[in-house]
């Protein structure tokens, strides 16, 4: 059946190839660029939404012969994605901007203003799957383990899902460039944006040292017993696991255990300190048409390109307690912590700073 369709296209090849599919399918496509900030540096083109990602989005749309609008999201992007990840981290937090770019840009303002032009769905270039099951639209991983982005997208409601196609789920990178280049697209080998679109080469550190430099307030950095073993020029700068950067001289490697905003302290320890069996989750949303009450054998993922862990999550209305089967690594407040049953997606939410 022919649906109009809005297709989200940021001059990548996944988006690229996705509305090519969809008008093979005939589907009534429309191009969409969302215009975000571009990165600090101006020579790097691995970004998506920045006017080089608009040039190669409308060229794609060219050769499809599809109509192509910028949506100029700049203004929502500083105030949606960009403020909140500054003050995360002047918290001590560790947030992901994608998640946040996801949830209130791409299947937030632009779902509304898709329905609102008349178009049924929209679509991306995400490496996920949605299939319909008796309690809904249910989110899966993508076919492409490597690439696969459910972990960005956990927190998508059964409105989000019910109008968003995922064009390429069935399809490996691989296959995608390789249709990119048989279609002619002019990004077929276009190298894939970086994790943070917005921040540029020299990474999230300058990105928040440049823009928010009173956000950065020198402080102790701790050992376990409170004892002051050195001082750092800011917590933003500092996240649970970190080793290097800690300016200190110590007889065995020290690691970051933990960000302390109250004290705006950073807790070190040795090697052996750095696991937790337990871990508290904020936020939580469940993609089940009905909350669990249970706890729940899961695999659980705490970071988009760390391994899945088994545990035990214990549902508390918007919280949850993980319980894992194996200590792990510790989790810093503010990464986003999904669920998974087999390929399913059940939910997610934040993690939540430990105790001191």
């Amino acid at each position: 059946m022919r649906h109009p369709v809005i297709v989200a296209m940021s001059g990548g090849v996944d988006s690229s190839v996705a509305a090519a599919i969809l008008q093979e399918q005939g589907h009534d496509i429309t191009g969409v660029g969302l215009r975000f900030p571009d990165a600090q540096s101006n020579s790097d083109r691995r970004t998506c939404c920045g006017m080089a990602g608009m040039e190669d989005a409308r060229r794609v749309a060219a050769v499809l012969g599809i109509p192509f609008y910028v949506l100029d999201y700049r203004e929502a992007f500083e105030r949606e994605v960009i403020a909140p990840f500054c003050r995360a981290y002047a918290h001590g937090e560790t947030p992901n901007p994608c998640i946040l770019c996801n949830v209130a840009l791409k299947f937030g303002a632009l779902l509304d203003t898709a329905l609102a032009m008349g178009a049924e769905y929209i679509a991306t270039g995400h490496y996920a799957r949605i299939v319909s099951q008796g309690d809904g639209a249910q989110l899966f991983k993508g076919l492409d383990a490597a690439h696969d982005q459910t972990y960005f997208l956990y927190a998508l409601t059964q409105h989000h899902l019910a109008h968003t196609l995922f064009p390429v789920s069935e399809l490996t990178k691989a296959q995608v460039r390789q249709k990119a280049a048989q279609l002619g697209l002019p990004v077929a080998t276009k190298p894939g944006s970086q994790d943070i679109c917005f921040v540029g080469a020299g990474g999230y550190r300058a990105y928040i040292t440049e823009r928010e430099p009173g956000l950065l307030q020198p402080g102790p950095i701790l050992d376990g017993a409170g004892r002051v073993l050195g001082e750092h020029p800011g917590i933003a700068g500092f996240t649970v696991g970190q080793r290097s950067g800690l300016g200190i001289a110590a007889s065995a490697p020290l690691y970051v255990l933990d960000v302390d905003p109250a004290r705006n302290a950073v807790i070190v320890g040795p090697r052996e300190e750095t696991t937790a069996t337990t871990l508290d989750v904020d936020q939580v949303r469940w993609l089940t048409s009905d909350p669990p009450r249970e706890p729940l054998a899961l695999a659980v993922k705490v970071r988009y390109r760390g391994a899945e862990a088994l545990a035990s999550v214990e549902p508390h209305g918007a919280q949850a307690h993980v319980v894992w089967a194996e200590p792990q690594r510790r989790v810093a407040a503010g990464q986003a912590v999904v669920f998974y049953e087999g390929e399913r997606v059940m939910g997610g939410g934040i993690a939540r700073a430990a105790p001191h």
